[in-house]
């Protein structure tokens, strides 16, 4: 049975990211009762924990949590290859890192780059946080990069960068660079699902659920003039925005991108980053 809400507007958190813009596109206007609120997707994820959001599009590492969440809409961030704002840059061979610095704005991916290090190549790094605020230019201990292959003492061997920030190329050079994304497809076959719409277990959303898979359709059919608005914001190319929001991501959740998540949960849930034992609870979904 739904519990009842103790206010009158819906508490919606959405990712500040331009990766989630076609998904709230007109959503606060289409939809009076929501309360629109933009943040960064592991803050969101605390917040409709702790109650304080109604649903949230939180990274789908936290739908695997011991938390009781139901996913409310086939409204999704994922990506069927190469997906340009996730990505691992190393100053060392992938097999050589030790020290691995992880953004602090999604755990889904930092899951992920640890999954894949572990299953790949045996390596398990020691794991550190990079602030949200951190320049990315150079996160060593000096002003100046290193040569290829060097780095400072102080610096980490290597750096996970999501968002608006990981489509800016760092300027330092690497001995490798790898888009989650696409090694995640290369070596599962499968897509990857970085962030989904969520609820505590038995929340009354009202009409909300299917808003927001009509929002997602109103910004796919708007996609150009979303990346015309946003692009100059970001300071990259209208063209460059426009392909990463309609080649890089998809946004429906069907039944290959749940296969994905399952994957994905069983080997995060192996390797000690998720409680075994949870099941997903897909609502007002379509099946699968």
């Amino acid at each position: 049975m739904m519990t009842n809400r103790r206010h009158d507007r819906v508490r919606v958190g959405a990712v500040s990211y331009l990766n989630s813009k076609p998904l709230i596109e007109g959503l606060a206007e289409a939809a009076p009762a929501i309360d629109l609120q933009l943040d960064y997707p592991s803050r969101l994820a605390d917040r409709l924990g702790e109650g304080s959001l109604d649903v949230a599009l939180i990274p789908s590492i936290e739908c695997f949590s011991e938390q009781r969440y139901e996913i409310v809409s086939d409204a999704c961030v994922a990506t069927h290859g190469p997906v340009l704002s996730v990505k691992l840059y190393s100053r060392v061979p992938l097999r050589a890192i030790r020290r691995l610095a992880l953004d602090e704005g999604s755990r889904t991916s930092a899951a992920l780059v640890r999954v894949l290090l572990a299953e790949r190549y045996g390596v398990f790094p020691e794991c550190e946080a990079l602030p949200l605020g951190e320049p990315v230019q150079w996160l060593g201990g000096s002003d100046t990069p290193p040569n290829p292959g060097q780095r400072s003492v102080e610096g980490p061997d290597a750096f996970l960068l999501i968002g608006d920030r990981a489509i800016h190329t760092p300027t330092e050079q690497f001995v490798a660079t790898w888009d989650l994304g696409e090694e995640w497809l290369n070596w599962t076959g499968l897509p990857f699902v970085f962030a989904m719409w969520a609820t505590r277990a038995g929340t009354d959303l009202g009409d909300v659920e299917e808003a927001l898979s009509r929002a997602r359709d109103r910004g796919l059919q708007n996609v150009r003039e979303i990346a015309a608005r946003e692009a100059p914001l970001l300071g990259i190319g209208e063209q460059l925005t426009y392909e990463y929001l309609t080649e890089n991501l998809y946004f429906h959740l069907g039944p290959a991108e749940r296969r994905g998540l399952q994957r994905y949960y069983e080997l995060a849930a192996k390797q000690g980053l998720a409680p075994r034992g949870i099941d997903l609870v897909f609502r007002n979904c379509a099946p699968a």
